[in-house]
């Protein structure tokens, strides 16, 4: 009899990481799945997994037009209660560190149905930053049944924890597996705002920038640095996908829209990020996603945050931290461009973050914890266990 699992998804990076992952369970006869859609993000959910030709069984609407975590979360717990109504899955699975993700998994424990989760470990350490996500996080990790850890740190940070090994598989990111298949699907630029890059002879930075921990003077610096780097380089291309909350979007726009190479547009539809980010030299990002997704193409990483829940790129050189203050920023661009050995130093190194098998490890993770199929191999990107 095939086992039940119920996907809980929320977002448009749940959507991206986790469509890989659907894909392969609604092969595996072992498996019946149910994808349930909370709607926290609504367009952009629905584009990512029209992008991957998958269909939600189950689609709600959480969100009015403020993003207010407390009203967030009250809805998402209805959403929850009308599920578990309806649905006694065999295990519930969910991804990240979003409110749908922190909600569904406290819902889970609450009735008693195995949790997996899927990006499990990642840890900052600071419950500022990123807020809400580190917070959410580790709810998660403690009720979880399986913790799909990325990486070898994010598996010791659930060590350090005391979740015992039993419980976790280390998978690599499905953020690598779905940006392959993304890559892969080489198609025509649906944004016609972004039509100058295929011409464009120079380099091209793809920017975003969108966490609350930025809000405010934060966002206003990375905007400042924008415009420098925008006025120093007639060469430089840089494309900025803007976020739709106003917050974000209102000082961006208010800074940068006379500039005449920078393209800011709406946030893309997946198949045009992969080729923007395939077109770019470098990437600038708040961006949990891309601070992953990048070197799997060889790209520089300048991460717009003062730490990160994923170490492993600043360690192995694929990224570096420059936060939001406009000088560090504006310097770290400008030595990637005028150095072509720092640029290849950085753009070399072997990614650590996934190798395109994450979900495949966690499809038979899942079919091991049922008794059908034995544990995978962890994935070990330089083939020796750290200590």
């Amino acid at each position: 009899m095939a086992r039940h699992i119920c996907i809980v998804a929320g977002t448009r990076p749940e959507a991206i990481k986790l469509a890989p992952l659907i894909t392969l369970l609604r092969k595996d006869r072992r498996f019946n799945v149910t994808l349930a859609t909370t709607g926290q993000h609504t367009k952009m959910l629905d584009q990512a997994f029209q992008f991957f030709d998958i269909q939600p069984n189950l689609e709600f609407n959480v969100m009015d037009t403020t993003p207010d975590l407390l009203r967030l979360t009250e809805r998402t717990v209805q959403v929850m209660a009308d599920l578990f109504r309806t649905l006694t899955p065999d295990m519930l699975l969910v991804q990240g560190d979003t409110t749908t993700a922190m909600v569904a998994a406290i819902a889970s424990f609450y009735k008693r149905v195995p949790l997996g989760h899927v990006e499990a470990g990642l840890r900052s350490r600071d419950l500022a930053f990123p807020f809400p996500e580190e917070a959410n996080r580790r709810l998660i990790s403690v009720v979880a049944d399986i913790n799909f850890a990325p990486t070898w740190k994010a598996r010791q940070n659930l060590i350090d924890e005391g979740i015992p090994t039993s419980k976790i598989t280390t998978t690599g990111n499905t953020v690598i597996d779905a940006l392959l298949i993304g890559v892969a699907r080489h198609q025509v630029l649906l944004d016609p705002l972004l039509e100058p890059i295929m011409a464009w002879s120079g380099p091209i930075i793809l920017v975003t920038a969108h966490r609350r921990e930025s809000w405010g003077a934060g966002m206003i610096d990375i905007a400042k640095a924008l415009k420098q780097l925008s006025n120093l380089r007639d060469d430089l291309l840089l494309v900025l996908p803007m976020h739709r909350n106003p917050v974000v979007r209102d000082v961006l726009s208010a800074e940068l829209s006379d500039q005449r190479n920078i393209i800011l547009t709406d946030p893309l539809d997946y198949g045009d990020l992969c080729t923007v980010l395939n077109s770019s030299s470098i990437v600038l990002t708040d961006s949990g996603g891309l601070q992953e997704e990048a070197p799997a193409l060889g790209k520089p990483v300048l991460v717009l945050r003062s730490t990160t829940e994923r170490p492993e790129g600043v360690a192995t050189g694929n990224a570096i931290l420059v936060g939001t203050t406009p000088t560090n920023i504006v310097e770290a661009v400008t030595r990637l461009l005028d150095d072509p050995e720092h640029y290849r130093q950085m753009s070399s190194k072997a990614n650590p973050y996934g190798d395109g098998k994450a979900s495949a490890r966690i499809v038979q993770s899942l079919a091991a914890y049922f008794g059908l199929d034995i544990p995978p191999d962890d994935f070990n990107p330089d083939g020796t266990i750290p200590s």
